[in-house]
């Protein structure tokens, strides 16, 4: 099944990916083939991953949270739901 992942890598930073068979892409990740971003910080673990209907739901969203910023990946990550609502309301102009 298709998967949207947030991996945290060993400088703390987030990599966001999506993929079809998340066990091989993170095997990929491991031996360096994926990605020169993590493969240049590894170790990391995987910190998040969220299942879609098709390849397209999933690619969407990480799309989506690549745009996010560092408090509101970690808000999703942590699972805390109105917090992540709280960081995704527009502030208001006056």
């Amino acid at each position: 099944m298709p998967h949207m992942y947030i991996l945290e890598c060993a400088d703390g930073s987030y990599y966001v990916g999506s993929t079809f068979d998340l066990g091989a892409r993170i095997e990929q990740h491991w031996n360096g083939s994926a990605h020169s971003y993590t493969q240049r910080r590894r170790p990391f673990r995987l910190v998040y991953a969220e299942e879609f209907d098709s390849v397209v739901e999933a690619f969407d969203a990480e799309m989506k949270v690549k745009r996010w910023s560092r408090a509101k990946k970690l808000a999703l990550i942590e699972g805390r739901w109105e917090d992540l609502r709280q960081l995704s309301k527009k502030p208001k102009r006056g």
